[in-house]
Formats: C-alpha cells, structure tokens, sequence
C-alpha cells in the first residue's frame, strides 16, 4: 500500500500514529488503528512495545541519523531480537549475520563489528531494513526509505523491499512523494492532502484514470520522457497548516475545479466507481466511504 502527497501532507505523522511514536506535543483525539482485530488505541505502552519490532517494524526516513553512531551494527540489530526472541551468544550472531547477508551486505561478519560512520548510505539503509525485518514483521512500515540515496542504490533498496516482502510473507505501508515508485512497488495507493485522504484505488486505476483534482495535479507535475523536455506543471499554492484549516475543501484554493459548496462544505469520503474512493464534491451523489 502506497501514501502519497506532498510533504506537509500528514504521512509520516499517520505513520507514527500507527506505532503510537508520536511527539510529546501531538496526541491521538479519535479515530482507531485496528491491526489483527485489535485496536491498537487501547493498548498500553508495555503492550505496544510488545508489538513494535514484533508486529510491525518501521523504517525511518533517514538511514544517516537513524542508527546509534556508538553501537556497533551488530549490537543494533541484535537489540530488537533480544527484545523479542529468546536468541543469545552464537545462535544470535549468526541470526544477525543471516539477516546482513538477507539485504544483501556481502561481507556480513565484518559489517556485524562496524560503526555506522564506517558504512555508506545505502549500506545504512540496508542495516535499517535487517533491523525491520530481524522479528519477521507481518507488516513493515517505510517512510520514503530512498530519500536520501542516489538513483542507483534506491532502485537496489527498492528491489530488495519486493523480494523480501515475499520472502518474509509481510505486507509493507510504503510512505513515498514520488509516484515512479508507487507505480513500481505499491499494489493500492492512499493520496493524503492536509491530514485527509483525498482517493484510494489500485495503482493502475490512480495512475491512468485519478479522480481527485490534486492526484491530478501530482500525476501532471511528474516529469514524463514523452514531454519532450517541456516546463513541468504545477500546482499553485501550498499544504495549509492546521490552523489554516477551514470548514470546507481543504484543497479549494488550490484547485482549478472549486466550486461554491467547496468553500465551506467539507466533502465526505465517496466510492465513485468499484475501484476508486474520493472526497471530492464532483462526485457528491455517490456512495459514502463508512
């Protein structure tokens, strides 16, 4: 599953929401988070420690900072099996050296004695993925895991992420602005605009047939080798922050398609056809998303 919008949009913070990492600052209101038919909202930290790194694993959007630059790697991922596993001594190293080898680190056994500093950054990422799946997750959260990596190396860590998701038989919320990866990895995809879902379909329909006018407005802004080297479209404007928030469409004033009930009617979220779910106004005699 792919969440997509631009930054400002509310992924990383539904994410975090998910494992309940949230800032001292921002807290749940309502809503739930319901994962093997429970909601994870009424469970308390010592029983979500339980599930993160368990359950669900998370990879953080940057491998630069998201490792202890003290610890060696193989201490790092050895932790969060300690936590979970009843592994130690040799069993657990040569598990550790199992799962390097697993993200495709050829030298292993000497990466498991190495600092962070000494590594690339599409090692470090690949170490971040050995942590996520160390425990066998049923589902690995990514928050744009190739940020920070050249094309190459994000291919690489892209194509790794498939393999092991069969593999491991997990399924991965993929949190990613750039839609050539959507259309490579995700099956379905969710498009956030200002902490809401505006569509969710499956990637072939979002990508030939979008609906909402910011999905629009994002496929039309990527660059297309078919444009013949054309200036790129835009969209004008940019994400309100919360308090800019009004009582309709939190995209109307952005949007070449606003209408009068948009300015202080917020659209529910509606199926519009068998696929595709929008919240949007265009489409305000179709069914209602419960």
């Amino acid at each position: 599953m792919g969440v997509v919008g631009e930054s400002g949009c509310g992924k990383s913070v539904t994410s975090l929401s998910i494992v309940q990492l949230l800032h001292s600052n921002a807290k749940i209101t309502n809503g739930e988070v319901i994962f093997n038919n429970r909601n994870l909202l009424d469970l308390n930290e010592k029983e979500m420690q339980k599930i993160r790194g368990n359950d669900i694993s998370m990879i953080f959007q940057d491998p630069m900072t998201s490792l202890n630059p003290v610890l060696t790697i193989g201490k790092q991922i050895s932790e969060v099996i300690k936590k979970h596993k009843k592994l130690k001594g040799e069993q657990l190293k040569k598990h550790v050296i199992h799962l390097l080898e697993l993200v495709g680190i050829s030298r292993a056994s000497e990466v498991y004695y190495e600092y962070p500093h000494q590594l690339s950054g599409g090692m470090k990422q690949r170490v971040m993925i050995a942590i996520a799946i160390a425990c066998t997750p049923s589902l690995l959260i990514a928050d744009e895991p190739t940020t920070a990596l050249d094309v190459t190396i994000q291919a690489q860590i892209l194509e790794l992420m498939k393999s092991l998701m069969k593999e491991v038989n997990m399924s991965i919320l993929l949190i990613t602005h750039d839609l050539g990866v959507v259309a490579e990895m995700c099956d379905r995809v969710v498009v956030m605009y200002a902490g809401q879902v505006v569509e969710m379909t499956d990637t072939r329909t979002l990508l030939r047939e979008p609906k909402h006018p910011y999905t629009i407005g994002l496929i039309e802004s990527s660059p297309n080798k078919s444009d013949g080297g054309k200036r790129l479209k835009s969209i004008p404007g940019q994400v309100p922050t919360p308090e800019q928030f009004g009582t309709g469409c939190r995209f109307t004033d952005r949007c070449s398609q606003s209408m009068e009930i948009c300015i202080n009617n917020a659209p529910p979220l509606l199926k519009v056809d068998g696929k595709t779910s929008c919240r949007c106004w265009l489409y305000d005699r179709k069914e209602e998303v419960v």
